[in-house]
């Protein structure tokens, strides 16, 4: 369920003031696990963690504490490890293609007369560009990014957002397209959505045409 921005701030205001997460969720009416998720990494006060104490639930915030510094350790090994492992990889210009095309099928047009990738997602947009570009020759002027935005977004800004995550010059961005806000509440760090387009049938067809085989021989077809 989504909650009015008012409403955040609000349950982050009663949290600097020392009230737990069954109060606030109670005062507020909202779920435990949303104020959870909203206060997790607010600090406390000296006075707010005397009125917790008082409460007898200042051992639970510690605890919560040291269960969160143990996920942050672990979620860092993990990563660590799968750096060393990717690094540790020789990737082909026939594996950077067929990941593209994996990539573009899920996230990407089917119009075989050009390859076009709509995200919101900056590592998953970076993620697809730098998979053509090692995978294919790319003429680079042939590139055109639409920026959707809303309203509340400064429309100069999120260009210049974008040309730094792909890559692009701004001279090859399109006029952006604003999307109405239908929302009262506005998305904290949403940088709005963008449509790459590169224009190149012979390379939307090869695409295709790997997503195709890689699904024949997953399914067992040699």
């Amino acid at each position: 369920m989504s909650y009015p921005l008012s409403v955040k701030e609000e349950a982050i205001r009663l949290r600097k003031q020392g009230l737990s997460l069954r109060e606030i969720s109670e005062k507020l009416n909202i779920a435990k696990s949303t104020s959870s998720a909203w206060l997790e990494n607010i600090s406390l006060s000296v006075q707010a963690q005397g009125r917790l104490a008082e409460k007898q639930i200042l051992g639970q915030y510690k605890s919560v504490l040291i269960k969160k510094e143990k996920r942050k350790k672990e979620g860092k090994a993990r990563k660590d490890i799968a750096i060393k492992m990717l690094r540790s990889l020789q990737f082909s210009q026939e594996q950077m293609k067929t990941y593209c095309a994996l990539l573009w099928w899920c996230e990407g047009n089917k119009d075989m007369g050009l390859v076009k990738f709509t995200n919101s997602d900056p590592s998953l947009i970076q993620n697809f560009l730098f998979t053509l570009r090692s995978g294919f020759a790319l003429d680079e002027s042939k590139f055109r990014v639409l920026v959707h935005i809303h309203e509340y977004h400064d429309d100069e800004k999120q260009k210049k957002f974008w040309s730094d995550i792909t890559n692009i010059p701004l001279q090859q961005f399109h006029r952006s397209y604003e999307k109405l806000n239908i929302g009262k509440r506005k998305h904290d760090n949403y940088q709005g959505c963008i449509a790459v387009t590169y224009y190149d049938a012979k390379i939307a067809k090869e695409l295709e045409a790997i997503y195709n085989a890689f699904t024949l021989v997953s399914g067992g077809v040699r």
